[in-house]
């Protein structure tokens, strides 16, 4: 065993003693900021203008609508005075049409009938000679109503006054008889259809004497003024008497 020197423990170095070692702090989640009052108010202002903006696209929207509804009346009323204006030119084209077809008729029909007429002057001058008997009489007739169906007619009378549209003179004369321009003689009867002439009546007309007509007048003013006188006296009591 090693004897222990004296004192040796003593001076022995001393190991430095151990400081205690610290805790080290760990890491604490760090808490949110609290929010400062200035910064959460315009938070809560932007709720304004989101309810103000579907008001907004409504407005617009109706305005739309509106717009359209007025282009709409606008194409409408363009609409109905087309139809109207194609409705007026429809009737009017119609009557033309009528009318254009009337006139049509009756100028085929006179050009049938113009054809006919020596016919019928035959059959009346036969009538007028006592010719007109036996079948051909039945013809005659026959004949006469179907062109009576068709619309000719037969017109021209003697004394009837003179007319130069519907008339045709061949003669004249003058007659004491007479007070204006009349037809004394037929010598060709005229035929028309309603308001159309196929062919004028050929008459001998008379006229009033030249003479007759200065005459006539004083005649008429005579017998006014005798008038008056009777009348005259008449109211007076009658003529004096001697």
């Amino acid at each position: 065993m090693t004897e222990k020197t004296p004192g040796f423990e003593e001076h022995q170095p001393q190991p430095p003693p151990q400081q205690p070692q610290q805790a080290q702090p760990q890491p604490q989640p760090e808490a949110a900021p609290a929010a400062a009052p200035e910064e959460a108010e315009p938070q809560q202002a932007p709720a304004a203008p989101e309810q103000e903006a579907p008001q907004a696209a409504e407005m617009d929207q109706v305005a739309a609508l509106t717009a359209q509804l007025d282009q709409a009346r606008t194409a409408l009323a363009e609409r109905t005075a087309d139809l109207q204006r194609l409705q007026a030119e429809y009737q009017n084209y119609r009557r033309r049409v009528e009318r254009d077809r009337v006139a049509v008729r009756e100028m085929a029909v006179a050009s049938l009938l113009s054809e006919l007429l020596p016919v019928l002057d035959d059959i009346g001058r036969a009538r007028e000679h006592n010719e007109l008997v036996g079948g051909f009489k039945s013809v005659a007739e026959s004949l006469e109503t179907v062109v009576a169906k068709m619309g000719l007619q037969q017109y021209g009378k003697e004394g009837e006054p003179f007319d130069p549209t519907v008339h045709e003179a061949l003669m004249h004369s003058y007659a004491p008889d007479v007070t204006e321009t009349t037809c004394v003689a037929i010598l060709q009867p005229g035929y028309r259809i309603g308001e159309r002439v196929i062919r004028p009546a050929r008459v001998a007309v008379a006229e009033p004497q030249p003479g007759a007509q200065t005459a006539k007048p004083a005649e008429e003013s005579g017998a006014a003024q005798a008038t008056e006188q009777g009348e005259d006296n008449k109211e007076n009591g009658g003529p004096e008497e001697g």
